[in-house]
C-alpha cells in the first residue's frame, strides 16, 4: 500500500514545529474544523436528527434553519435522505449544521381504547 510521506523535518525540528516558510508573526492557523455534514454515525440505517440551513424566503415564517428526525434512506458524498413521518427529507450535507443520533421512538404501551 502506498503512504504519502512528508518530506524530513530540518536536523533539530520537533514535532509541531512550523516550517520555515512561515511568517512568526502571522496569527495561529484556526483549529481545521470536519466538513458540516460529516460524522461518523450519518450513515443508512440510523435514526437521527438533523439540522440544516433553508431558504428564509421559501420558508413559511421565515425561519432560516429545519431539523428533519428520522432514519437516514441514503447518504452519499453531498445528500443524505431522512425517511420522516411526514415523507423523505433531502439533505444537502454541506447546510448541515448539527446532527446527532436518537434513540428509537417510544413504543405504545397496548390496553383497551377507552
Amino acid at each position: 500500500m502506498d503512504q504519502e510521506h512528508s518530506p524530513d523535518p530540518a536536523a533539530g525540528a520537533t514535532p509541531g514545529d512550523a516550517p520555515d516558510t512561515a511568517d512568526p508573526s502571522a496569527p495561529p492557523a484556526p483549529a481545521r474544523r470536519p466538513r458540516p455534514g460529516w460524522a461518523p454515525f450519518l450513515r443508512v440505517g440510523t435514526r437521527v436528527v438533523v439540522r440544516y440551513a433553508i431558504d428564509r424566503s421559501a420558508s413559511p415564517h421565515g425561519e432560516g434553519m429545519t431539523d428533519a428526525l428520522g432514519v437516514i434512506e441514503d447518504a452519499d458524498e453531498d445528500t443524505l435522505t431522512v425517511a420522516t413521518k411526514r415523507g423523505s427529507d433531502r439533505v444537502v450535507r454541506g447546510l448541515v449544521t448539527a446532527a446527532r443520533p436518537v434513540p428509537d421512538p417510544p413504543r405504545r404501551r397496548g390496553g383497551a381504547a377507552r
